[in-house]
C-alpha cells in the first residue's frame, strides 16, 4: 500500500474490523485534483451495495477553488467502487445474512490511482468501546512506564 490520502479512525473505534478488502473508486477529474489537495473527509461515509454493485456514500470531496467552471462540483457525490464479481457477491451474502455492514477505512494511492479500503465490519455495543479505550489508555500508561524505567532513576 502506497500513502494515505484520507483515514476514517473512528471506523476502527466503532466497528469490530473482520476482513479488509481493497477498491478502487470512480472518480471525476475535478475529485482527483482535490484529493491530490488533500482535501477529502471519510468521517460518515459508508459503503453501500445496489444491483450487485458497490457505492461509496458520505465521503465528502470539497472542490478546489479553481474546479472547472463548466461542471458543477458536487462534494458529496456517491462514488462507485470497483471489485471483482466474485468479492461483491461473497459481500453481499455476509452483509444480507450475518448482520455485518461495509465501512471505509482508507483512501491512498496505489500505481497512481486512487484506492479506498473498505472493511467488512460488526457494530460495537457502548461497553466495547469504553473497553477499547480503557485498553488503550492502559497501553499508554505501559509504554510510559516501560520509558521511564529503561532511562530510570539512578542512571546519573
Amino acid at each position: 500500500m502506497s500513502a494515505n490520502i484520507a483515514e476514517n479512525r473512528r471506523a476502527r473505534f466503532e466497528y469490530h474490523i473482520e476482513e479488509q478488502f481493497e477498491a478502487g473508486v470512480v472518480l471525476s477529474g475535478w475529485e482527483v485534483k482535490s484529493i491530490r489537495a488533500g482535501q477529502v473527509q471519510l468521517t460518515d461515509g459508508y459503503v453501500t451495495i445496489r444491483d450487485g454493485e458497490l457505492f461509496l456514500i458520505g465521503c465528502r470531496i470539497n472542490a478546489l477553488r479553481s474546479a472547472s467552471t463548466h461542471v458543477s462540483p458536487e462534494a458529496d457525490r456517491t462514488k462507485k467502487l470497483l471489485m471483482h464479481k466474485d468479492q461483491i457477491k461473497r459481500l453481499v451474502g455476509k452483509v444480507e445474512q450475518r448482520g455485518f455492514t461495509l465501512v471505509p477505512l482508507n483512501l491512498h494511492y496505489k500505481g497512481g490511482r486512487v484506492k479506498a479500503e473498505i472493511a467488512l465490519a460488526k457494530g460495537k455495543a457502548q461497553h466495547d468501546k469504553r473497553e477499547t479505550e480503557k485498553q488503550r489508555d492502559w497501553d499508554r500508561e505501559k509504554g510510559r512506564l516501560m520509558r521511564h524505567k529503561v532511562s530510570g532513576p539512578g542512571k546519573d
